[in-house]
C-alpha cells in the first residue's frame, strides 16, 4: 500500500511524463526536442523533483525550494521551475485537505496562508533556476528579500506572469477553463497524451504565454494565438487526432526557427493533468467512504 507522499510523487512524475508526451509546438516533447534541452532532461528533472515536492515535512516554500534544488543539480539548467510553483501548492493542498473539502477549496486555503518565510523559499528558488527573460522589479524583486508572504508577491507579479496569477485567482485558468477541455478530449478519443495536447492548444489559443511576452513583448502574441486557433479547429475536425500530425510539425517548425517556445502553457498543462489525478483521487475515496456497511 503507498502512502499518501508516494502517490501524490507517483502522479506527478505521471503528469509530466504525459506532457511531454503530447506533441506542443514550440516546445520539448517525444516528437521534438528543442531549446537545448531533451525529453531525458524533463524526465530526469521529474524523477528528482518528486521526493521534495511530496515530502509531508517540508512547507510550501521548502518544497519548492528542495525540488528546484535538486532539479538544478540533476540537469544543470531551468526544466521545470513553472511547472513545481504549479504542482507545489497542489500537493499541499492534498496533504492538508479535510474530509468535506473539494480540491479547489482545500487550495484556496493554501493560497490564502502563505507566509514571508515561504515567499524567502521561492525567491531563492526562482533565483537558482534563472529562468530566462526574468528581467527586474522594483517591488519585491526576487534578488532582494521579501516583505510580504507568497501569495501578495505574486500578486506582484501577477499582471506579467500568468503563473503568479493562478496562485490570487486560486488556478482559475485551469479549474474553469483547462480542464473541462481535457475532460472533452478524453471522452472524445480516451487518450491522455491528447487531452493534453487539447489543453495547449486551447490555453495559446486563448490566452497568451508568459515565456513568450517576457522575451519579445506582444509582438507574436497574435502570431501564435492565430497559430494555435488553426490547430485547435483542425483537431476538432478529424476523427483521429493522429491525423492532425503534419500541420503540428509545421507549427512546431515555424515557431522554433523564431525561438519560440510557449513553456507557460507547457507547464499549465502539466498542471492541469495533475489536477484531474487529484480530483479522481478524492473521488475514489469519497467512494469507498460512502461504501454501505
Amino acid at each position: 500500500m503507498m502512502t499518501l507522499a508516494e502517490q501524490l510523487g507517483y502522479f506527478y512524475r505521471q503528469a509530466c511524463d504525459i506532457e511531454l508526451q503530447a506533441f506542443k509546438p514550440g516546445n520539448v516533447s517525444i516528437y521534438a526536442d528543442g531549446h537545448d534541452m531533451t525529453v531525458a532532461d524533463f524526465r530526469l528533472s521529474a524523477e528528482v523533483s518528486a521526493v521534495p515536492l511530496c515530502n509531508p515535512n517540508y512547507s510550501l516554500g521548502e518544497k519548492i525550494f528542495y525540488a528546484v534544488k535538486a532539479t538544478r543539480e540533476a540537469v544543470a539548467c531551468n526544466t521545470n521551475l513553472g511547472i513545481i510553483l504549479l504542482c507545489a501548492p497542489l500537493i499541499q493542498a492534498i496533504v492538508d485537505r479535510k474530509p468535506d473539502c473539494t480540491l479547489r477549496q482545500s487550495l484556496q486555503r493554501v493560497l490564502t496562508t502563505t507566509t514571508i518565510e515561504d515567499a524567502e523559499w521561492v525567491f531563492k528558488a526562482i533565483v537558482l533556476a534563472s529562468p530566462g527573460g526574468l528581467g527586474r522589479s522594483d517591488a519585491q524583486d526576487v534578488s532582494g528579500k521579501p516583505s510580504e508572504n507568497l501569495a501578495e508577491s505574486m500578486r506582484l507579479a501577477s499582471s506579467r506572469d500568468r503563473i503568479a496569477l493562478q496562485y490570487i485567482t486560486m488556478y482559475q485558468d485551469i479549474f474553469d477553463f483547462a480542464i473541462l477541455i481535457h475532460y472533452n478530449a478524453m471522452r472524445k478519443w480516451g487518450k491522455q497524451d491528447w487531452a493534453a495536447v487539447s489543453v495547449y492548444v486551447g490555453l495559446l489559443c486563448q490566452f497568451p504565454d508568459s515565456h513568450i511576452e517576457r522575451k519579445y513583448g506582444s509582438q507574436y502574441t497574435e502570431m501564435v494565438a492565430k497559430m494555435m486557433t488553426s490547430l485547435s479547429e483542425e483537431l476538432s475536425s478529424v476523427e483521429r487526432p493522429e491525423q492532425v500530425l503534419p500541420s503540428f510539425y509545421s507549427a512546431d517548425k515555424a515557431l522554433k526557427e523564431k525561438h519560440l517556445n510557449p513553456g507557460t502553457m507547457a507547464d499549465l498543462t502539466v498542471a492541469t493533468v495533475f489536477t484531474v489525478f487529484l480530483e479522481d483521487i478524492i473521488q475514489i475515496k469519497s467512494s469507498y467512504k460512502n461504501l454501505p456497511t
